[in-house]
């Protein structure tokens, strides 16, 4: 299956959900945040959300301050 994950194609196999990718990727990390086709995914539905052909993630640090 092929995503789009910040602007960069990525090939991946089977059906992940966001947390197999996030791991994958290794950026299961505190103050993670992520969008796939322009809707914000709580992180409470990463590990049940499972990935689409053709799906664009953004995957961002949430910073806050002001």
């Amino acid at each position: 299956m092929q995503i789009v994950v910040n602007d960069d194609p990525l090939t991946l196999t089977g059906s992940p959900t966001l947390s197999d990718l996030l791991e994958q990727l290794s950026c299961h990390q505190p103050g993670t945040a992520l969008a796939v086709n322009q809707h914000i995914i709580p992180r409470d539905r990463w590990s049940s959300h499972t990935l689409q052909e053709g799906d664009e993630l953004v995957i961002f640090q949430a910073i806050a301050g002001g």
